[in-house]
């Protein structure tokens, strides 16, 4: 893992309440000794008490814990478990201390990671129980907080397996923490007491979290500490032990929790889309999915294209992402009391519900008589900008139709994400697009070329995706011309980034470019500028529900011209002309202003976290539908 220098972030005051950190230790002395010594590199120990458990061990540890004269330590008889034994550390503790629950297979390498999880704890007296950011020995996160569905109650760690790229760096309200890493307020621990005896090892962590919250106190992930952790140190040597362990709690777990867990789900909706092709409408259908969840809506899902359909084949049964697959296993009932087909307007009739609606976009500035047809079958229709509500009313539709923008996800895309090196020191312009008339990356190829010199340290790089085999991007560009002395263009071709590593490439940016002619949304816009990337954007269609001068460069359009695309879709309406010229002042004066356009970048993601995220989208979908959805 690439670790916070000490250097690297805001200094944080250490709190003035004393805090005991207990860590439980049994056998396998070297994880111990590292734990220690690594924790004795990185943390003050002013105002801390360090409290080793020695569980019984049978190798060196209780004889090596005597060279650490500043770790107490007490000693068990026997093996009391991970909850006994903890509990025997909490007892211990320093009276009117908080308590830091700390595994000896955990490392750490960041200077104030406890100060800073002491911040966070005392940053609003409704926090009780604080955990971090863990990352595996590989550098892979692990644990960003968790969650657990009462459909299988089976607890999942948030992040886990994705590349450590800066995700979820902010303080989040959780559903529960890995005790790996816990810090117990002293509120807490007199509010609800110390690990429930009911477990020996596993779902305690999630069990003490769900106790705390019907004690009216949060569980919260501190985004600024990440600490390294070799999971099941304790046990990894003995599987079998392991899993028998794992799946009586989970049993004592399930019989306790499940009832309650049923009854967060407040309403339901069925909703019916795709999930599981590259398609804009899957992309954010699954984070609509995830952000509805945790809103408390029970929704059920299923697959509304197929035969017929623009998607004739069934799509992928695995999502790649638990909390989905468990949504999409969902029995909807035959007839739910509200269905939201989330798809093109085509296949609207195709949706069930006692309540329809359905949720479109399109690219253009009117709809195919059909998806008017089938949207006026509808009770109410969704766009997410006003530009397609006027679209939708000027083509015919006369069901109500509704704005309902969609969001970003800010724990992906956000300023702290990592950025990859840039040695040479250019100035990076980035265009994320798939080939097509609509995009028309002609003009931003050849403006760019125009305006800059190669021997500027400036450079375009696109992104490229295409799909269809009748189209040779390569001979395309090269019937453009490009001279050699002009402004320098690299190409990905065909590279696609898994969704959680796509923050890199834009924080490896200095701007973000769309020229192109319309969008029904352009997420990659939206996600460059919650980066904090500053923008150059076509002033037309729906993004501009986002986009305006104050955040973003607005691409002057010299008007509208006729949608002339293979997609029978476009069939006689229009889209936008973007001035050239004025991309060309626009790319020379950002260049030329990076100050400017430094401001205006965080201006931007500011204002996508304030006002743009998922969770605002779900929360807007929920008002819309109370009154319908049970």
């Amino acid at each position: 893992m690439a670790a916070s220098p000490p250097d690297s972030s805001p200094r944080v005051q250490p709190p003035t309440r004393p805090v005991t950190v207990v860590v439980l230790a049994w056998n396998r002395w070297p994880l111990t000794q590292r734990c220690l010594e690594s924790f004795q590199a990185h943390t003050s120990l002013e105002g801390v008490e360090v409290l080793v458990v020695d569980n019984g061990s049978t190798d060196e540890t209780a004889q090596r814990l005597l060279e650490y004269p500043w770790v107490k330590t007490i000693r068990n008889a026997t093996n009391l478990g991970f909850v006994r034994g903890n509990n025997v550390g909490i007892a211990a503790a320093r009276p009117g201390s908080d308590v830091v629950l700390l595994n000896n297979d955990l490392e750490i390498r960041q200077h104030g990671w406890l100060d800073r999880l002491a911040a966070c704890a005392h940053s609003a007296p409704d926090i009780g129980v604080v955990g971090c950011r863990l990352t595996m020995p590989d550098g892979r996160l692990l644990h960003a907080g968790t969650y657990v569905l009462p459909d299988t109650v089976w607890g999942q760690q948030i992040g886990s397996n994705e590349a450590e790229v800066g995700q979820y760096a902010s303080d989040r309200t959780v559903e529960g923490i890995v005790f790996a890493c816990a810090y117990l307020k002293r509120e807490t621990l007199d509010a609800i007491g110390g690990l429930s005896e009911d477990f020996e090892s596993y779902f305690e962590d999630t069990d003490y979290c769900l106790r705390a919250r019907e004690a009216g106190l949060r569980t919260v992930c501190c985004g600024e500490v990440t600490l390294v952790h070799e999971e099941h140190g304790s046990t990894a040597s003995d599987p079998k032990f392991f899993e028998s362990l794992f799946r009586r709690s989970r049993g004592v777990f399930e019989k306790k929790w499940k009832p309650l867990l049923e009854a967060r789900y407040t309403r339901s909706l069925s909703w019916q889309s795709i999930l599981n092709f590259p398609t804009g409408y899957a992309m954010s259908s699954r984070e609509l999915l995830r952000a509805l969840d945790a809103e408390s809506v029970r929704a059920s899902y299923s697959y509304i294209y197929g035969p017929g359909s623009p998607f004739p084949v069934p799509e992928p049964p695995d999502s790649g992402d638990y909390l989905l697959n468990v949504i999409a296993g969902r029995n909807s009932r035959a007839q739910p009391d509200v269905g939201v087909v989330y798809a093109q307007g085509d296949v609207f009739e195709r949706g069930r519900g006692r309540y329809r609606i359905g949720y479109t976009m399109l690219e253009v500035d009117g709809f195919p008589s059909e998806w008017v047809r089938q949207a006026n079958l509808m009770d109410e229709v969704w766009v997410p900008s006003r530009f397609n509500r006027e679209g939708l009313l000027a083509s015919g539709v006369t069901r109500p139709v509704h704005v309902m923008p969609l969001g970003v996800d800010v724990d992906h895309f956000h300023p702290g994400i990592k950025a990859v090196p840039n040695p040479r020191g250019d100035f990076v312009f980035l265009s994320n697009f798939e080939w097509g008339e609509r995009k028309h990356p002609e003009a931003l190829l050849t403006t760019f070329n125009r305006v800059f010199r190669a021997s500027e340290p400036v450079v375009l790089l696109c992104k490229v995706i295409n799909r269809d085999p009748g189209v040779r991007v390569r001979e395309l560009v090269s019937q453009l011309r490009l001279s050699p002395f002009g402004g320098r263009i690299s190409f990905v071709y065909n590279h696609e980034l898994p969704y959680h590593q796509l923050g890199v490439l834009y924080r490896s940016a200095a701007c973000y470019v769309t020229a192109g002619r319309g969008e029904g949304w352009d997420m990659p816009l939206m996600e460059a500028m919650a980066c904090g990337i500053p923008s150059i954007a076509t002033d037309w269609g729906a993004h501009t529900e986002f986009v305006h001068d104050g955040i973003s460069y607005p691409l002057r359009v010299k008007g509208t011209i006729r949608a002339v695309a293979k997609c029978p879709y476009y069939t006689g309406f229009s889209w936008a002309d973007p001035d050239p010229d004025h991309l060309a002042h626009l790319l020379r004066h950002v260049y030329e202003n990076r100050e400017e356009a430094a401001a205006k970048g965080r201006t931007a993601a500011a204002e996508m976290q304030e006002k743009w995220t998922w969770r605002h989208a779900a929360r807007r979908i929920v008002e819309r539908v109370e009154g319908h959805a049970r």
